[in-house]
């Protein structure tokens, strides 16, 4: 199977979700169960990219300059400072660390 074919197969793939999706009744989500694990999924799936482009690299674990700038950003995000001024100071360190290592 070429590269093309799997981009293919995962593009009909997440469309036949998102049709799914669609198809389903909004009162199956008045459930308060099913509302609270779609609503937790969303954030479990944003941690684990967050956790994959922080830590991955190919098929191993890198700690590099990444993971201190995004535990900065974290904190600043935590001290609620705006968010431009987030980017910039995570991209700062990581710059930093990366000059001096």
């Amino acid at each position: 199977m070429s590269a093309w074919n799997v981009v293919i197969l995962a593009s009909i793939i997440c469309l036949a979700l998102k049709v799914a999706g669609y198809l389903i009744p909004p009162r199956a989500f008045e459930h308060p169960t099913v509302a609270r694990i779609a609503n937790l999924m969303t954030v479990a799936l944003l941690a684990a990219l967050i956790a994959v482009q922080t830590l991955g690299a190919g098929q191993s674990i890198q700690v590099d300059a990444r993971l201190p700038a995004v535990l900065v950003a974290a904190g600043l995000y935590a001290l609620r400072v705006p968010f431009v001024v987030v980017v910039i100071a995570a991209a700062a360190v990581a710059a930093l660390i990366r000059a001096l290592t």
